[in-house]
């Protein structure tokens, strides 16, 4: 269980997931003349009153759009702790996972082309492919690839380019069939950033182009987005909000503000999976592509990115996320069902349809939010990974943009909630070291358990004798690789040198004295999904 507000939460949640005040309010666009004026003064009041009551915060991008026209697009802040360059309209941030609607819109355009058919088979288009499933295999379709329904568990796969790894994106994608389903097929949503991956390999094969050449030329280039890279290695540290967060003590995402990376690409190098993650983008740029979203396609010189028929399919669920008996006097804003499209979130929220999602990696995370039946969007940016500060934002900013400011105060609500989540977490890493306090010694001599181990889809990773202790090595994970110490008999963990990663528990299953087969799960409680180690099944090779 997760006490803090989670990469997780940052991803899926959106403003209509916590309690606000009802207040009725006909739909109605929001004009970008006086009035628009006068929200934009409003949003920026807010956003500096957030920084104030997160004061640790380098940087924040943010983008307002209404009716087609920029009503706001401004940095605040630093680009590194500590130094005076700062940020404005114009610098990079990491987006991650808000790069999967472009990746949406990209098969859409090839869609529209009669190139690709949202229903053929991944198969159709890549010959070959399969699932460890295969069934799912054979039966999986474009659609599911941007839908989050295949059956893969929650991050299943992300150890494959996460944290920085050293594989290939054909590697990647011959990891594919080996990655385990843990649900049935379309039965129930769960996030999975391999399956991007795959889609951006179909508009590869079917373009000629590999993805990031495709959207470079295709969408950035006719959408006049010439700050926005595809890929975090080509962002320019000079011109980048540079990457932080909390690395403990005790445990990660506690403790103070820390630069985790002179380069975002340094600690959130994703070229591998850049369809499921890789744009840097600017708080400038961001606004036009907020509003070819919400022109449905068009492009301010008339001529169209993609149809409409194929916008009104990019927002069309897909997949159920979320349910619940709707709203309460105590819950007024909860949604009845939050949805999945193609690369976009959909919910209900106070009547209206709000079209979101959601951005988190190491060092920063982002949020972008439609609301198409006032033509009004907008989105944040941070370079830090302040959770209960992106929920404060993205709630308070999405009110004052619908005429429903009044009467919650989602700083001091996110306040409250982030030292409830933070004393949780503390007990729990107190707990955590008590029970390696009182942990049995482990059932064999330490050497007993060296070796290589090999997972199917992961692959290698070795454990070997150093020092008198045991040193453990994931082979294609460039950080995760340190010392394997004694937790409570035939389980072990790991204490990595690089505080920015997350430790793991290795249980070891042991057959006429001599262990065999190993699994793991994270140590801490707040531990990021895409550490997926607990997908990991190691035999002893």
């Amino acid at each position: 269980m997760s006490f803090r507000l989670s990469r997780r939460h940052a991803l899926f949640a959106t403003a209509g997931a916590v309690a606000v005040p009802a207040r009725a309010l006909a739909q109605a666009p929001v004009a970008a003349n006086d009035v628009g004026r006068d929200l934009a003064a409003e949003v920026d009041a807010y956003v500096r009153r957030c920084l104030a009551a997160w004061p640790d915060q380098p940087a924040l991008g943010v983008a307002v759009v209404a009716d087609g026209r920029p009503l706001l697009t401004r940095g605040y802040g630093v680009r590194k702790k500590g130094e005076a360059a700062r940020v404005d309209e114009h610098s990079l941030f990491a987006i991650a996972s808000n790069t999967k609607n472009v990746t949406a819109a990209a098969m859409a355009m090839l869609v529209d082309e009669g190139k690709v058919k949202w229903d053929e088979p991944v198969r159709t288009y890549l010959p070959g492919f399969t699932l460890s499933d295969p069934v799912i295999g054979e039966r999986i379709t474009v659609r599911d690839t941007l839908s989050h329904r295949a059956g893969f568990g929650l991050g299943a796969g992300d150890l494959l380019f996460w944290p920085n790894s050293d594989r290939t994106r054909a590697e990647i994608m011959a990891a594919v069939p080996h990655v385990p389903i843990e649900d049935q097929f379309r039965a129930r949503y769960h996030y999975c950033n391999l399956m991007f991956v795959v889609a951006g390999e179909i508009i590869a094969a079917v373009s000629g182009m590999a993805w990031e050449d495709f959207v470079q030329s295709r969408i950035l280039d006719r959408v006049g987005m010439a700050e926005t890279v595809p890929l975090m290695s080509r962002a320019d540290p000079a011109r980048s909000a540079l990457p932080h967060g909390r690395i403990g003590p005790p445990l990660r995402y506690q403790g103070p503000m820390t630069l985790l990376s002179d380069t975002i690409a340094g600690i959130w190098d994703w070229d591998s999976a850049g369809a499921a993650g890789g744009f840097c983008t600017s708080p400038t740029d961001w606004a036009k592509w907020i509003g070819v979203c919400l022109a449905e396609g068009a492009l301010p010189d008339g001529a169209r990115l993609f149809s409409e028929a194929s916008a009104r399919e990019l927002w069309r669920p897909n997949i159920i996320a979320g349910s619940s008996p709707g709203p309460t006097a105590e819950l007024p804003g909860r949604s009845i069902a939050s949805t999945y499209a193609l690369g976009w979130q959909v919910q209900d929220y106070r009547g209206e349809r709000m079209v979101t999602h959601g951005g988190g990696s190491p060092g920063g995370i982002s949020a972008t939010v439609l609301i198409p039946g006032r033509k009004v969007g907008f989105a944040i940016f941070s370079n830090a990974e302040e959770s209960y500060l992106l929920r404060s934002l993205r709630s308070g900013v999405a009110d004052i943009l619908m005429g429903k400011g009044e009467g919650f105060d989602w700083i001091a609500d996110s306040q409250r909630l982030e030292a409830e989540g933070r004393e949780k977490s503390l007990a729990a890493a107190a707990e955590i070291d008590a029970k390696q306090a009182a942990g049995a010694a482990p059932s064999l001599p330490l050497n007993a358990y060296a070796g290589t181990w090999r997972d199917p889809w992961y692959g290698d990773i070795v454990i070997a004798e150093r020092d008198g202790g045991l040193w453990l090595d994931f082979t294609r994970s460039l950080a995760l690789k340190g010392p394997l110490e004694p937790y409570d008999g035939d389980t072990l963990r790991t204490r990595f040198p690089d505080k920015r990663e997350e430790d793991t528990f290795v249980m070891f299953e042991l057959e006429a004295g001599r262990p065999v087969r190993a699994t793991m799960k994270g140590v801490s409680p707040d531990i990021d999904f895409s550490y997926d180690y607990k997908d990991l099944r190691l035999t002893r090779v």
